[in-house]
């Protein structure tokens, strides 16, 4: 079979898999957002947490709700790595050290899963279990459930800024969705080989009459949560290009799967909620766009991209896992980063010069396509404000969106949101390269380098997770400085959208006229899809021509 074969066969598969999870999904997590019953397991943790899960929030009280919890949860990360070494089943692991610890909890608890560490070598399994594992599944469900007060936000009238309850989205997401998809998706990858076990690490003879140690660990039920709640950290340092954590081209092509079933999935969900499924056909159409585009550009890239190498061995093969080959870790590279999952079956610090720029332009876009589990929503219908405002002024009418006018304080909002991350990325970029301290951790000076700095802030920022393994970033100022990006990125925007819900919530509902943007057709689509592009990404363009562009050129 040629590799273009396999890729399209690959593609073809996903894309139906996909299609065939987005209608019952999508319409099963409008349910369990509408619902008035509330299952026994979920009240007794809201009696636990002594909350009213009735009790309707406006959206400061849903926000303050979200960083008590989120704060919480990094306090009881930070102690876990900090006290490992006296915890049972630690295997012998010392404690982090406070920098190292602060980032990992900030990392984790943020949905970015940045690990500057290697997870085999630094976590035992209670960390693992307790600590990561846990959060995988919390951190996935903070992104849901601000996603779904944005989608109240349109489908209210005169709410009075009132949103949902922050506690029962959060629950409702973890015990109605996440957890038992992740039990399903965990047997599924323990039967494509993935090691689910408890067991210390065993010493193998190898061909050369040596003894290599293999670790087992309880993999794949993290790894089922790391994938379908778009985190990414890997139980080990390879993470999915590692045979214990993806061992065969079925579960590679499962874990692209998982990644991408919820994100492609809510657009469903909005559509349901806010009374017009093709409403969030739209928003369907501009995620798939963008990331159907991104897989074509990555594996053109890897496969017959600029220089000799592609074309004489017929793809570029460095950092590549022979099991997957280029094609997959193409379409691996292209989803993980076009979500914020983060997780990697190649090294992506070994991509093409483009294929590397199609990965990063895919973060700096803002993972909206289709992007994190809710981060990815509610990035999008902030786009599809941005694009009713633009064709608003355009004809010189008062720009709608579903029913809602969108006027100066909601647009402040969101221009707010929209310049969030990029000033974010390129001021931390700036400061990394500029104090030797960032300096030292760059391994290949020159483009490149720079190319490593602005991948690793960039995913940050977004949530996202992956690096460009060439930046030596297990330092305390790299430590510091992107676990600040990580704060700044994650929870401004969320306070961003969640105000914005509430300034829509308390709005009534206008209904269409002769003169509305209808905002469920092909037209409305193209112009989402250009606003998204040209509105992050023309930000950037001075700094990835200094990037990848000149390296491809060079």
């Amino acid at each position: 079979m040629s590799p273009a074969t396999a890729a399209l066969g690959q593609l073809a598969v996903l894309i139906a898999a996909l299609a065939v999870a987005h209608r019952p999904l999508g319409a099963y997590m409008a349910r369990t957002f509408t619902s008035p019953r509330h299952l026994r397991a979920e009240r007794l943790a809201y009696r636990a947490l002594r909350v009213d899960p009735d009790a309707d929030q406006r959206w400061s009280t849903y926000l303050l709700s979200l960083l008590g919890f989120s704060l919480a949860s990094v306090l009881v990360l930070f102690a876990l790595a900090r006290l490992q070494n006296h915890l049972p089943l630690s295997l012998g692991m010392a404690p982090m050290d406070p920098a190292g610890a602060w980032n990992a909890a900030v990392s984790f608890v943020t949905n970015t899963n940045w690990q500057w560490f290697s997870g085999e070598q630094a976590a035992g399994y209670l960390l693992q279990m307790a600590g990561f594992a846990v959060q995988n599944f919390l951190s996935a469900a903070v992104g849901i459930a601000v996603a779904v007060a944005l989608v109240r936000g349109f489908a209210r009238s005169g709410a009075d800024g009132r949103v949902g309850n922050f506690w029962a989205d959060l629950v409702r997401t973890t015990v109605r969705i996440l957890l038992p998809i992740a039990v399903v998706a965990a047997l599924a990858l323990v039967a494509t080989g993935v090691v689910q076990s408890f067991t210390s690490p065993t010493g193998v003879a190898t061909l050369a009459g040596g003894t290599q140690h293999a670790l087992g660990g309880p993999v794949a039920s993290q790894e089922a949560i790391k994938e379908l709640g778009t985190n990414g950290g890997g139980f080990f340092n390879a993470n999915s290009a590692h045979p214990l954590e993806n061992p065969t081209p079925v579960s590679n092509l499962l874990e692209v799967f998982l990644l991408l079933v919820i994100p492609f999935s809510l657009p469903r969900t909005f559509g349901i909620m806010v009374g017009s499924t093709r409403q969030g056909r739209a928003i369907l159409a501009a995620m798939a766009t963008i990331w159907f585009a991104s897989v074509v550009l990555l594996t053109w890239a890897e496969m017959a991209g600029p220089g000799t190498v592609p074309r004489l061995a017929g793809a570029a093969l460095e950092g590549k896992e022979v099991r997957f080959g280029p094609t997959a870790s193409a379409l691996f590279a292209a989803s993980t980063t076009a979500t914020s999952t983060g997780a990697v079956n190649a090294a992506h610090d070994s991509l093409t010069a483009p294929g590397g720029g199609v990965a990063l332009v895919n973060m700096l876009l803002g993972e909206v396509a289709p992007g994190g589990v809710g981060s990815g929503l509610y990035g999008m219908l902030v786009f599809a404000v941005v694009a009713v405002f633009i064709a608003g002024l355009m004809v010189g009418r008062t720009p709608e969106y579903l029913g809602k006018k969108i006027g100066r304080g909601e647009i402040t909002l969101v221009a707010l949101y929209v310049l969030t991350m990029p000033a974010v990325v390129l001021v931390g970029t700036a400061v990394a390269m500029s104090v030797p301290a960032g300096l030292a951790g760059i391994s290949q000076p020159g483009p490149h380098g720079l190319s490593e700095v602005l991948y690793a802030f960039a995913s940050v920022t977004n949530n996202n997770g992956s690096a460009f393994a060439g930046l030596g970033a297990a330092t305390p100022f790299y430590n510091t400085a992107l676990g600040l990006a990580m704060l700044l990125g994650r929870f401004v925007p969320m306070a961003l959208v969640l105000a914005l819900a509430g300034r829509l919530a308390s709005q009534q509902t206008v209904p269409a006229g002769a003169g509305t943007l209808p905002t469920h057709r092909p037209l409305f689509v193209g112009l989402l899809v250009a606003v998204t592009v040209l509105v992050t990404g023309l930000t950037f363009v001075p700094v990835l021509s200094l990037a990848p562009v000149v390296e491809s050129l060079s």
